[in-house]
C-alpha cells in the first residue's frame, strides 16, 4: 500500500454524562486536546483472572456479556495541544496500545465510571513517552511507527505499523466507506464507551483521569490482517494468544478529544 495520509471529518453530537458534569464542577483543568482518528481496535478474549495482577486499586474488571477482553489498538493522534499550545514536531503521530476494561463502582457522583487500563503504549516520539510517564505514570515506550489511510470508490484502507526489535508488526483493515452509528448494547458500543483512565502508581495508589469525546461511529469491516508478537510486546499475559484470531475487530472514525487532570485524590 502506498504511504500517504488523509483525514476524513465526521460531525458528531456531544453527549454529556453526569460523571463529566461532576468532573467539570470540580474545576479540573484540560491537560491535553487532540483528535483521535481512524481507530482500529482488535479484541481478544482472555481469562479474567489473568488480568488481576494488573488491576489498579479501586476498580474492577468490566466484562461484556461475561467475557473479558484485551484490545490491540492503533490510531492517529492528530492536532495535539498541551494546555492549549501545539508542540512543534509533536502534533501528529501514531499510537499503538494494549488495554483492558474496568469500572469504578463507587465514584463520588454516585455513578459507576467505565474506564481502561493500559498494558503497553507505543509512540514514535521520545518526548511524548517521557511526558506520559512523568504526568500519568502510563506504560509508554518509544519505537518507530507508520500508518496508511487511503480509499477507493469501494473500500477504506487503514493500517498501523510499529517496529519492535527491528521487526515491523502491523494491524490493518479494509472497511466500508461510510461510518454508521453505534448499535445500543453492541460490543462496539462497549469497547468505545469507556471515558476514564486508571493507572497504578509506584506506591500502589491509583490515579484517575477523564477522556471526554462524543459518541463515535464505526465502519463495517470487510477484512483485517494482524501481524504481532504479543509475547514480546507484553510478556506472558498474551504470549499464548494468536494475534491473527481476534474475537472481534472494529474501525472507529474517532473525534476531537479532551484529557482532564487527575482526580483530586488518588484512589486506594
Amino acid at each position: 500500500m502506498p504511504r500517504h495520509r488523509t483525514r476524513q471529518q465526521t460531525a458528531f453530537s456531544i453527549e454529556t454524562s453526569s460523571s463529566f458534569l461532576h468532573l467539570k464542577n470540580k474545576a479540573m483543568s484540560t491537560f491535553l486536546t487532540a483528535e483521535w482518528r481512524k481507530l482500529i481496535m482488535a479484541q481478544y478474549e482472555v481469562a479474567p483472572e489473568s488480568l488481576l495482577p494488573y488491576l489498579p486499586a479501586g476498580v474492577e474488571l468490566d466484562l461484556f456479556q461475561g467475557r473479558c477482553y484485551v484490545s490491540l489498538v492503533g490510531f492517529l493522534f492528530d492536532r495535539v495541544r498541551l494546555k492549549g499550545l501545539p508542540i512543534p514536531g509533536h502534533t501528529c503521530f501514531e499510537e499503538i496500545n494494549l488495554r483492558f476494561y474496568v469500572r469504578r463502582p463507587n465514584a463520588p457522583d454516585g455513578q459507576p465510571r467505565r474506564g481502561v487500563v493500559f498494558l503497553r503504549e507505543f509512540v514514535p516520539r521520545a518526548a511524548v513517552t517521557w511526558l506520559a510517564r512523568a504526568v500519568y505514570g502510563e506504560p509508554y515506550s518509544t519505537m518507530p511507527t507508520q500508518h496508511e489511510i487511503r480509499s477507493n470508490e469501494h473500500t477504506l484502507f487503514v493500517e498501523y505499523g510499529w517496529q519492535h526489535h527491528g521487526v515491523w508488526q502491523s494491524v490493518g483493515v479494509e472497511a466500508e466507506l461510510t461510518a454508521q452509528p453505534l448499535a445500543p448494547g453492541s460490543l462496539e458500543e462497549f469497547i468505545t464507551e469507556h471515558y476514564w483512565g486508571y493507572t497504578r502508581r509506584k506506591d500502589d495508589s491509583t490515579w484517575e483521569y477523564a477522556v471526554h469525546h462524543p459518541r463515535w461511529e464505526t465502519y463495517a469491516i470487510k477484512r483485517f490482517d494482524i501481524t504481532a508478537s504479543f509475547g514480546e510486546l507484553c510478556g506472558t499475559l498474551m504470549a499464548g494468544v494468536n494475534p491473527k484470531l481476534p474475537a472481534h475487530v472494529l474501525l472507529a472514525e474517532g473525534s476531537e478529544i479532551s484529557v482532564y487532570g487527575h482526580a483530586p485524590e488518588p484512589l486506594k
